[in-house]
């Protein structure tokens, strides 16, 4: 007989749950009809094919809450909360955020020192469905989106992404022009700093910045970054900041 539980998810509907089951045909079956499904692996069902299901766990009956969520979030297409600041909520980065970055990213200050995005909108948002499925699914980080508690406004970008060529992971932020210069960006980095060291193991983080970007190379000297090297990017110096734990 098939192992089959109901898990409830925590924040979301009353009616809303994650499937555990250790038998292949059941979970298609509850796939099919629409249901997020959490294969349990054990001996004796080793021989059937669960390459078709994302997530399994070996032991079911312990599952914390938060993994019990994120499982059912990232199956549904849903965004994670990742953490939140005394003024801002970070979460996972969706297409509808796309609309509020190409504000923030019209001001000059903003594309002076980094890369602005695709010339059309709807290249940006399935850059960031495209995003979520290899890098989020992938990795379980990434660069996330930040809002303003308040005002539910998106009013920047941080989080911690792999650079090609380095070994650090590596720290990136953005916070709008309009919300600049009242404490936001160094909140919501020491936030992410923070998590990347309990939540992801990492103790050794870089950061990229051009040798002319003054208020990101004060901000990271707050956060505790040091100065290791110049590189060049894009045909210009940038300063190679280690900070560690």
């Amino acid at each position: 007989m098939a192992y089959l539980r109901e898990l409830p998810v925590s924040g979301e509907g009353t009616e809303d749950v994650l499937y555990v089951t250790d038998d292949a045909e059941v979970g298609e079956e509850l796939r099919r009809d629409g249901g997020a499904v959490l294969i349990y692996l054990h001996s004796g069902n080793r021989q059937q094919d669960f390459s078709r299901f994302m997530f399994a766990v070996e032991d079911p009956e312990d599952l914390e809450p938060e993994y019990v969520e994120r499982v059912y979030r990232r199956l549904k297409g849903l965004p994670w909360h990742i953490m939140e600041t005394g003024r801002c909520l970070i979460r996972e980065t969706v297409p509808e955020d796309v609309e509020a970055f190409y504000e923030i990213y019209s001001h000059p200050a903003i594309t002076r020192y980094m890369e602005g995005l695709y010339p059309d909108v709807e290249q940006e948002k399935q850059y960031v469905r495209e995003y979520r499925e290899k890098i989020y699914a992938f990795y379980g980080f990434g660069v996330w989106t930040v809002l303003e508690k308040e005002s539910g406004a998106v009013i920047g970008r941080a989080g911690i992404s792999y650079r090609e060529g380095y070994e650090e992971p590596e720290l990136g932020f953005i916070i709008g022009v309009p919300w600049q210069r009242k404490g936001y960006g160094e909140e919501v980095c020491r936030a992410v700093l923070s998590y990347a060291e309990a939540a992801l193991d990492f103790h050794r983080i870089q950061a990229l910045v051009e040798t002319a970007n003054v208020p990101s190379l004060r901000l990271c000297g707050k956060l505790g970054f040091r100065r290791e090297s110049l590189v060049m990017l894009g045909g210009r110096e940038h300063d190679r900041l280690i900070w560690e734990r």
